[in-house]
Protein backbone atom coordinates (compact mmCIF):
# COMPACT_ATOMS: atom_id res chain seq x y z
CA UNK A 1 0.00 0.00 0.00
CA UNK A 2 1.60 3.23 -1.13
CA UNK A 3 1.15 6.75 0.22
CA UNK A 4 -1.66 7.77 -2.17
CA UNK A 5 -3.72 4.69 -1.24
CA UNK A 6 -3.33 5.52 2.44
CA UNK A 7 -4.50 9.08 1.82
CA UNK A 8 -7.55 7.82 -0.12
CA UNK A 9 -8.46 5.61 2.85
CA UNK A 10 -8.23 8.58 5.20
CA UNK A 11 -10.00 11.07 2.91
CA UNK A 12 -12.39 9.17 0.59
CA UNK A 13 -14.23 12.32 -0.62
CA UNK A 14 -11.07 14.15 -1.71
CA UNK A 15 -10.70 14.86 -5.44
CA UNK A 16 -7.18 15.30 -6.79
CA UNK A 17 -6.46 18.39 -8.86
CA UNK A 18 -3.75 18.44 -11.49
CA UNK A 19 -3.43 22.23 -11.56
CA UNK A 20 -0.05 23.61 -10.49
CA UNK A 21 -0.03 25.80 -7.41
CA UNK A 22 0.60 29.48 -7.93
CA UNK A 23 3.67 30.70 -6.09
CA UNK A 24 4.05 34.44 -5.74
CA UNK A 25 7.65 35.58 -5.77
CA UNK A 26 8.17 38.56 -3.47
CA UNK A 27 10.88 41.03 -4.32
CA UNK A 28 13.01 41.54 -1.21
CA UNK A 29 13.87 45.21 -0.63
CA UNK A 30 16.89 46.06 1.50
CA UNK A 31 16.72 48.84 4.08
CA UNK A 32 18.67 51.87 2.86
CA UNK A 33 20.21 53.75 5.77
CA UNK A 34 21.44 57.25 6.56
CA UNK A 35 24.90 56.37 7.95
CA UNK A 36 27.49 54.93 5.55
CA UNK A 37 28.45 51.26 5.67
CA UNK A 38 32.09 50.86 6.71
CA UNK A 39 34.22 48.72 4.41
CA UNK A 40 37.62 48.03 5.98
CA UNK A 41 40.68 45.90 5.32
CA UNK A 42 42.34 43.71 7.97
CA UNK A 43 44.87 40.94 8.09
CA UNK A 44 43.80 37.96 10.14
CA UNK A 45 46.30 35.16 10.65
CA UNK A 46 48.38 36.55 7.79
CA UNK A 47 45.44 36.49 5.35
CA UNK A 48 43.75 39.53 3.83
CA UNK A 49 40.09 40.04 4.79
CA UNK A 50 37.50 42.68 3.99
CA UNK A 51 35.04 43.52 6.77
CA UNK A 52 31.72 45.26 6.17
CA UNK A 53 30.06 46.83 9.23
CA UNK A 54 27.49 49.43 10.15
CA UNK A 55 24.26 48.09 8.62
CA UNK A 56 21.24 49.40 10.54
CA UNK A 57 18.56 47.07 9.13
CA UNK A 58 17.63 43.57 10.30
CA UNK A 59 20.14 40.73 10.52
CA UNK A 60 18.20 38.73 7.92
CA UNK A 61 18.59 41.53 5.37
CA UNK A 62 22.30 41.75 6.17
CA UNK A 63 22.64 37.98 5.63
CA UNK A 64 20.92 38.30 2.24
CA UNK A 65 23.33 41.10 1.34
CA UNK A 66 26.31 38.95 2.46
CA UNK A 67 25.18 36.04 0.30
CA UNK A 68 24.71 38.31 -2.70
CA UNK A 69 28.17 39.87 -2.32
CA UNK A 70 29.84 36.47 -1.92
CA UNK A 71 28.03 35.13 -4.99
CA UNK A 72 28.87 38.13 -7.20
CA UNK A 73 32.55 38.07 -6.23
CA UNK A 74 32.80 34.24 -6.15
CA UNK A 75 34.63 34.31 -2.82
CA UNK A 76 34.19 32.80 0.61
CA UNK A 77 33.05 34.66 3.65
CA UNK A 78 30.81 34.65 6.69
CA UNK A 79 28.32 36.71 8.65
CA UNK A 80 29.40 37.14 12.30
CA UNK A 81 28.63 39.63 15.07
CA UNK A 82 26.70 42.07 12.82
CA UNK A 83 29.50 42.20 10.25
CA UNK A 84 30.30 40.48 6.97
CA UNK A 85 33.79 39.00 6.66
CA UNK A 86 34.94 38.40 3.07
CA UNK A 87 38.13 36.49 2.25
CA UNK A 88 40.52 38.73 0.33
CA UNK A 89 40.88 42.45 -0.33
CA UNK A 90 37.77 43.33 -2.38
CA UNK A 91 36.99 46.78 -0.95
CA UNK A 92 36.66 48.54 -4.30
CA UNK A 93 34.42 45.89 -5.83
CA UNK A 94 32.25 45.62 -2.70
CA UNK A 95 31.88 49.39 -2.50
CA UNK A 96 30.79 49.46 -6.17
CA UNK A 97 28.17 46.73 -5.49
CA UNK A 98 26.85 48.58 -2.43
CA UNK A 99 26.69 51.92 -4.26
CA UNK A 100 24.78 50.21 -7.07
CA UNK A 101 22.22 49.11 -4.47
CA UNK A 102 21.91 52.64 -3.12
CA UNK A 103 24.08 52.43 0.01
CA UNK A 104 26.61 55.03 1.10
CA UNK A 105 29.99 53.49 1.80
CA UNK A 106 33.11 54.58 3.62
CA UNK A 107 36.54 53.09 2.97
CA UNK A 108 38.64 52.47 6.08
CA UNK A 109 42.24 51.25 6.30
CA UNK A 110 45.05 51.30 3.74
Amino acid sequence: MDFKDQLKNLFPDHVESNEPEEIQAEEHVLYVQKEPIICKFEKRKGKATTIIEGYEGSDEDFKVLAKEIKTKLSVGGTFKDASIIIQGDYRDKIMAILKEKGFKTKRVGG
